[in-house]
């Protein structure tokens, strides 16, 4: 299969950078990530981890350079990566979150997509805007409706 035929088979893609208050990453969320990955929701693209330091400076995270507990937690992610994501990217990423803190960043094929994706493009449309409501302003507006 060449690449271009695989790209045209592939559900949308997105990414999300998700931040972690001091440093501490649990993996209370991986069980559930593995999931969605198991029932052929999503596909796991890229996984990567970084640290913003208190001084601003931005240092990625190897799953081998964990502590044992965080190590062990997100050892399954090892080698996740497509080359999607680059160093600009990390820097793009680290932007987004404060300093002493750090952020999984995960690239993500929507697989449950794919089939309505291939038949919009057959058809000759193309995907021109894309978003997400942030949870906050969903809140704010059913209070707003209350």
């Amino acid at each position: 299969m060449t690449k271009t035929h695989e790209i045209d088979t592939m559900g949308p893609v997105d990414y999300l950078v998700i931040e972690f208050p001091g440093n501490h990453m649990t993996g209370e969320g991986i069980p559930l990530l593995l999931d969605l990955v198991d029932r052929g929701i999503v596909r796991i693209l890229d996984l990567a981890f970084i640290r913003k330091d208190v001084d601003g400076s931005i240092v990625a995270v190897a799953v081998e350079d964990m502590d044992a507990e965080g190590a062990r937690e997100f050892a399954v992610f090892q080698g996740a990566s497509s080359g999607l994501l680059d160093r600009d990217d990390l820097r793009e990423a680290a932007n987004a979150i404060e300093p002493g803190n750090s952020a999984g960043i995960l690239v993500y094929e929507n697989v449950w997509a794919a089939p309505l994706a291939i038949a919009w493009r057959r058809g000759g449309a193309q995907m021109v805007a894309s978003g997400r409501i942030p949870v906050q302003e969903l809140l704010a507006a059913a209070e707003a409706n209350a």
